[in-house]
């Protein structure tokens, strides 16, 4: 008999994000998801298509993170553009970050979509410590 695991929270969001393949076609599906997820607050979320490129960047660089460990060849290229979106997101560390791990880095950003995008940052963050990002699937 085996053990039943539970996904954490983090690792939840970081699997929904990559799945989010064709549903994340356009401007509104980004506002869609970000909402559902609760990573911006109520209201209107002006993304410019700025916005929706680096999050369509980051979430390939994660599926193809998640590829790579599975066996699949390495897209350097769309790991690096990934990468740069992270590079560009302003995070800060909370000293109490309560049950979540999710919560351990927060959005030092005012902007709606980088904020949701700092969050996503921080979930990966957390599967990443916690080693639990190997059981995810691309």
């Amino acid at each position: 008999m085996s053990t039943p695991t539970q996904t954490s929270s983090a690792a939840a969001l970081v699997q929904a994000f990559v799945a989010t393949g064709d549903t994340l076609s356009d401007r509104a599906d980004l506002a869609r998801f970000l909402r559902e997820h609760r990573l911006v607050t109520e209201g209107a979320i002006p993304i410019t298509l700025a916005d929706f490129e680096e999050a369509v960047s980051l979430r390939d660089a994660l599926r193809a993170l998640l590829r790579r460990a599975s066996g699949a060849p390495a897209e350097e290229d769309v790991i690096a553009r990934g990468q740069r979106v992270l590079d560009g997101l302003r995070v800060t560390v909370r000293l109490e970050p309560g049950e979540d791990p999710v919560n351990l880095l927060a959005p030092a950003v005012v902007d709606e979509v980088r904020r949701g995008l700092a969050r996503i940052a921080a979930a990966w963050a957390a599967v990443v410590a916690t080693g639990e990002w190997r059981s995810l699937k691309p």
